[in-house]
Order: C-alpha cells, then structure tokens, then sequence
C-alpha cells in the first residue's frame, strides 16, 4: 500500500497539475508518447543496422558492442540525475532540450565518416535521452491525476513502452533495407520537429518548475552516476572478456559497492537524489521490479528470436521487424483492457498473471527447431507474449509513481527508466553467456565445421535463452504477486489513486 506519509502529501501539496489545461491532457498525451517512442526506438532500430554500417565505416566486430554500450552507459547512469534536474528546472524546459539534444546527436550520427563520432553520437543521444524520458513520464504523471483516467494514459504510454523495441525493428529493417543505415539515425530528427512542435504548442508554460524542490544532491550524483557506469559496463564486458576476467569481476565489484554507498549517502543527507521513500514505499517497489524483468524479459525475445528468424528463416531486416508486428498488435489490445482490471482488484493479479502468460509464450519458442515455420511455431508465442506483457507492462508504469510527492515526480519516473534499463543490461549479458555455453555444449563431438551442425547449435543456443527467460517473467509473476497488494484503485479526483486496504 502507498503510505500515508506519500499519499498525503499527494494530495495536500499544491500539484503542478492544477495548472494544465484540463482540455489539453490528451494532447500533452499525445506528445509524450511520440517522445517516448523516439527514446525507445532507439534501443533496437540501431541493432538491425549495426553490419551495414560496420562493413561501410569499417571497424571490427570487438567495437561493435559499442555502438550499443555507449547509448545504454549514458542513458542508463543519468536516468536519475534528469529525473531530479526536471524537478529542479522544469520538467518542460528539460522535456525540450532532451528533444533538441537527441535530435542534433542523432544527425551527427546518421552522417558520422567515422567509427569514434558515431560512438560519440550514441553517448551524446543517452545523454539527452536521459533528460528527456522522465521529464516525459513525469509530465503524464502531474497531468492525469484522475484515476481512471491516468490508468488509460498509463496504459497508452505503457503499450508504446513494451512495443516501441519492436516497432524499431520493423523501421529498422525498412531503412537499411530501402534507404541506408544512417536513416536509422536520422529518422529520429523528423520524429523530434513534430514532438518539439506539440510541445511548444500544447505543454502549458505554467508547468515549468516544482517549487520547493530541493537542490541537487552532489554526493548522490557522484556515487550514482559511477555505480550505475560501472556496473552497466561490467556487464557488458561480460559477453567478450568472459565472466572471470579481472576487468569484468572488477567493475561488477566497483559498481555494486558504488550504489550501496550511494543507498548509504542517501539516508543521511537533507535532499537525496532519490529519496528512499521513493523506492521502499510497497506498491512503487514492486512496480519497479515489474519494471526490471520487463526490461530483463523483452530482451530475450528481442534479440535471440531475430536471430533465429534472420538465420533459420532466412528473413530479410524488413521481414524480420514486420514478423513482430502480431506481438505489438497483441501487447497494444491487452495494455487497454489492462486498466479496467486494475480498476476493479488492483495491481498484483494484472501484473502477476500478464507474467505468467508472457512465460508461456516464451515457452512456446522453446520448441522451435532448424525446421521450424513462422506462422505454426513464432506466431503463436508471440501473440501470448504480446498479450501477456501488455496485461503487465500498463499498470507496472501506473503503480511507479503512484502516490508520490510532486516535488519527487521527475526522480520517481527516472527510477522507472533506471529499473529498465538495469534489467535489460543485465539480461544482456547473463543470457548472452548462457547462449554461448549452449551454443559451445552443442558443438561438442560435432565437427564444428558442418554448417548443419552450426545451425543447430545456434538454435540450441536460442532456446536456451527463451527458457530462461520464462523463467524470468515467472519468477517476476511470483515476487509481484507476493510484493504488490490487493486491493482496487479508489478514485480520486484531486490526487493520483492509491491502492485501498
């Protein structure tokens, strides 16, 4: 249950909220959503373009990785220090300068000659993106305050959320395919102008600043910001040094003492950047966690089941994205009716059992093998997955900041990023691991120069991933279940919803 503490300060603290146009909340809406979808975007439409631009700039396959690793390092370790500075400075101030920012990184990129400003490129779009996605999810958060309405709101931001990977693949795929690796860049500035124009439009100017907020909290900035880049890159490192070597134990190491510091520090000082409250109060915490094996989740379908199609099916990158599109339809249908069930009982069954069913769609790859056909053996799971994730992913995003103090709104929905994000670095390179064992036990006895015996290791490799992610999402199913109350959402009109007794 959210605190009393939290809960009243909710509704007793003047919320930047009353001051938005009641009339423009869909349309405030609307441009969030479109800046979420660019942030998202990018998380996969950059994959599907990584051989194309790596045989025209021409590095090898070890600098590969980073293309990836500079955008999740930068996203991921400033997550929290854009959430406080919207608090600080305005959230619509940073909402535009994100926009802005990742806008002109991402034409450096699209028109890098180079292997160093393309990185370059990607670490200046996390760093931007950084900015922009709490400001964007904690505007939604001071903008609907009514509870059935913000569980629709959530549930649109959610579907886009879970379905924006997939959707940038299937962009992905038609820009390499028909124009050039860079347009998976350069897509982004057109995206951006259409955001910048609702903005300035439609974001009331009144919201500019919590006032009260406290001032930025250094220490906390400091430590965060280094345990999060040092653990992310650890992890990262994990898939080429191996999980033994000194650089990848050390950096672990170094980040996982960093953030319990950073907890440390943040109990003593007057204004943390990320307050405990935030986090320890039941219902957020949960959300959280939903929010990390999400992120944790999604990749291994993502990633291994493009694989497979692009290596057993012989899909082409267009093919391949468009082959997602029953996953998207099936996650946008489930995240709407989402809502409706939160409603009526509350967040532990809707998140609980959407895991469960995103575990059995997971399951349903399982199965797959060097014979096996799009439409009998991938379409099946993934509408399960689809339907399952999207019963979750809605009322995960409602519940993270539920309750809370507005002053806090920017750092709380930066929190939703940084769960993500964490659990996708995570699941990147535990899963890429346990892949490669597969894929090495499968090779054993074999003679490895066989292409039939390549291809079944590969596949191998694939489901061993897809088991264990189920396996995520049902541990998921089970720690929600145990962490969230139940209880329906009562309805207030002056204050975000909290969960009753």
């Amino acid at each position: 249950m959210t605190s009393a503490t939290d809960a009243d300060r909710a509704t007793a603290a003047p919320s930047a909220s009353a001051t938005l146009s009641h009339s423009r909340r869909w349309l405030v809406l609307a441009v969030v959503a479109l800046a979420q979808l660019v942030v998202v975007l990018d998380a996969t439409i950059v994959n599907i373009a990584l051989p194309t631009a790596q045989a025209d700039l021409g590095f090898g396959n070890d600098d590969r990785q980073w293309i990836v690793t500079a955008y999740a390092l930068a996203f991921g370790s400033l997550l929290l220090v854009g959430g406080r500075l919207g608090d600080l400075f305005g959230r619509r101030k940073l909402f535009l300068i994100g926009l802005v920012g990742f806008a002109v990184a991402s034409a450096v990129g699209g028109a890098a000659e180079g292997f160093g400003l393309l990185v370059t490129a990607r670490a200046a779009q996390g760093v931007f993106g950084a900015m922009l996605a709490p400001a964007a999810l904690s505007l939604l958060t001071v903008t609907f305050t009514d509870g059935r309405e913000r569980g629709r709101a959530f549930a649109i931001f959610g579907a886009i959320s879970g379905g924006g990977g997939a959707i940038g693949l299937i962009l992905g795929g038609a820009l390499t395919e028909y124009l050039s690796w860079r347009w998976c860049l350069y897509v982004n500035v057109p995206i951006v102008v259409i955001a910048v124009i609702g903005a300035a439009l439609f974001l009331p100017r009144a919201e500019t600043r919590e006032q009260g907020a406290p001032r930025l909290d250094v220490p906390g900035t400091v430590l965060s910001v280094a345990g999060l880049v040092s653990l992310v890159y650890g992890l990262g490192t994990a898939e080429t040094d191996g999980w033994t070597s000194a650089t990848t134990l050390g950096f672990i190491a170094a980040g996982i003492v960093l953030l319990v510091a950073f907890v440390l520090v943040e109990n003593r000082v007057a204004h943390p950047l990320l307050p405990m409250r935030v986090v320890l109060d039941r219902t957020r915490g949960a959300a959280y966690l939903a929010v990390a094996v999400m992120g944790a989740g999604m990749f291994g379908v993502f990633l291994f089941l493009t694989y497979f199609m692009s290596s057993v099916l012989g899909f082409a990158p267009l093919t391949t994205g468009l082959a997602f599109l029953p996953m998207i339809i099936s996650l946008m249908i489930s995240a709407q009716i989402a809502p409706n069930v939160v409603n009526r009982v509350g967040y532990r069954i809707p998140v609980a059992v959407g895991f469960l069913v995103g575990a059995a769609g997971l399951l349903v790859f399982v199965g797959l093998g060097v014979d096996s056909g799009y439409w009998t053996h991938v379409f099946p799971g993934l509408v399960v997955v689809g339907l399952g994730l999207g019963f979750a992913v809605a009322p995960a995003f409602g519940a993270a900041t539920l309750g809370v103090d507005s002053t806090d709104a920017g750092v709380a929905s930066a929190a939703v990023n940084t769960f993500q994000q964490i659990g996708g670095s995570i699941a990147t390179a535990v899963l890429s691991a346990l892949a490669a064992a597969a894929a090495t036990d499968a090779l054993v006895g074999v003679d490895p120069s066989n292409p039939a015996a390549l291809l079944e290791a590969s596949v191998s490799s694939y489901t061993t991933v897809f088991a264990w992610s189920a396996g995520i999402l049902a541990a998921g199913a089970v720690l929600c279940g145990l962490l969230f109350r139940h209880g329906a959402v009562e309805q207030d009109p002056n204050a975000a919803p909290v969960i009753a007794h």
